[in-house]
């Protein structure tokens, strides 16, 4: 016999939501795991050896405690579904527990985060597209590539939720089976010597431990795809935790034996001036130069499944938002394969004006601005997810639960909130002062939408 959860046992009655169609449910268990592996796994692992190089080998530290904390926010999630088994999950936690407030602020920061990171994925492709086809530095030709890489994955969306868990599984299997032979084959080709020290910052363990964790953030950022799209999830009471916690496992161990492997084979000296740090792994493996080419079709691959995924969440938030009359109405229109059209056009519109500015306005532009503040903005749902589950913990009633499930959901919510608070401390001031700047740029929004429903509701 089950034993109803803590969660479950502080369920209320219906939340309220708007009636509305709701989507098929398509995506099995795999294409779920997939969602969770695609999003997580983009482009940054290819650069992410080379970019936390100069703090040592203090960093696979990092990843450690990046993983163990995006588990703990896997199990968070896969509870919170059990509860919730809807789409547009981290909007929905919030509002059920907090009130419509803290759930339009969750949304707006999620779909911030998620149009602004779909443009910086997309200019993540063209230095790989750059190693097949010299682009010789054409600004025009980088534009075109990027947003192409941006609309391609957008044509799966309208055709659909069961064509982007299709895209999703195979782009998934073509980037995550390549590194992971080269993280497990490249574990035999290790050399001692290259690792170099482990704390080469000169700062202090825990300052450098920090610092380095600060540039791994984003690389977690998608451990919530499957609650974030439960609707779409079959069986999602029970398929929601596990894709969550498969996804996350197997994303953090190609991460791990993925870096590993980069920093054994190639000489730190090396490796911290290096621009495509797996492509030089893979070289000093063969001895010859095909890496480079290689790896450069697995990143496009692999960022392109993970612009598939992303387009689909980016339009989800939304639309859970705006069944609710939180959202401007467009928003919750659902196309003829059950994703919400309006929502993957918004994201992808906006996404291409941020790559012409990008194209357009030089290196140091608004655009590098916004994509260091993903981090944050990402971070806040999450924070408000946990806050929930920790509410939801306090209201229920002891009769109904036993000691040792509440003392596990309790212990996991807690550290998920932790972690979470961390996270957001950890993207830097600068961040957190320019993104609570946009979360608050949403209010007038919410002002707007929520004055609107009031006089509707007034007049019914």
């Amino acid at each position: 016999m089950t034993v109803p959860s803590p969660t479950e046992a502080a369920e209320p009655a219906e939340p309220a939501t708007a009636a509305a169609p709701a989507p098929r449910r398509t995506f099995g268990l795999a294409a779920a795991t997939a969602l969770v592996m695609g999003n997580i796994i983009g482009g940054g692992i290819f650069a992410l050896p080379a970019t936390v190089a100069p703090y040592g080998t203090i960093s696979l530290l990092a990843f450690l405690v990046l993983s163990v904390g995006a588990v703990l926010l896997a199990l968070l999630f896969g509870k919170l579904a059990r509860r919730s088994p809807v789409t547009g999950g981290l909007y929905v936690y919030p509002r059920d527990a907090f009130g419509e407030f803290a759930g339009f602020l969750s949304a707006w920061s999620y779909w911030t985060m998620c149009w602004v990171s779909i443009a910086a994925l997309a200019v993540a492709v063209v230095g790989y597209v750059d190693v097949l086809i010299p682009l010789h530095g054409n600004h025009a030709l980088q534009a075109a590539v990027a947003m192409a890489a941006l609309w391609l994955p957008a044509a799966a969306n309208f055709a659909g939720t069961r064509w982007v868990g299709t895209v999703q599984v195979v782009s998934t299997i073509l980037k995550f089976v390549p590194l992971l032979l080269l993280a497990t084959i490249g574990l035999f080709f290790v050399d001692a010597d290259n690792f170099g020290p482990f704390n080469a910052s000169g700062q202090s363990v825990s300052g450098a431990l920090a610092a380095s964790a600060a540039l791994l953030l984003y690389s977690f950022l998608g451990v919530e795809s499957a609650a974030v799209s439960a609707g779409e999830v079959r069986d999602p009471e029970r398929t929601v935790g596990r894709a969550s916690v498969l996804g996350t496992l197997a994303s953090a161990l190609v991460y791990i034996l993925g870096t590993v492997a980069v920093f054994g084979l190639v000489p730190h000296d090396r490796l911290v001036d290096s621009g495509a740090p797996f492509a030089d792994a893979v070289n000093a493996i063969t001895g010859s130069s095909w890496g480079g080419t290689a790896i450069a079709l697995v990143a496009v691959a692999s960022i392109t499944g993970c612009l598939n995924g992303w387009i689909l969440m980016a339009a989800q938030m939304p639309y859970a938002a705006a069944r609710d009359g939180l959202f401007p109405a467009p928003f919750a229109r659902l196309g003829k394969g059950g994703v919400p059209g309006f929502g993957v056009w918004a994201c992808v519109v906006l996404g291409t004006l941020l790559i012409a500015l990008n194209y357009t306005a030089g290196p140091d532009t608004t655009f590098r601005v916004l994509v260091l503040i993903t981090t944050f903005t990402g971070c806040v749902p999450y924070l408000l997810s946990a806050a929930a589950q920790l509410y939801w913990l306090a209201r229920g009633t002891r009769e109904r639960v036993r000691p040792a499930g509440l003392a596990r959901d309790l212990t996991v919510a807690v550290l998920s909130f932790g972690f979470s608070f961390w996270l957001i401390a950890g993207a830097g001031y600068a961040a957190v002062y320019q993104g609570v700047l946009f979360l608050f740029a949403g209010i007038p929004v919410y002002v707007w939408l929520r004055g609107r429903k009031d006089t509707a509701e007034a007049s019914a």
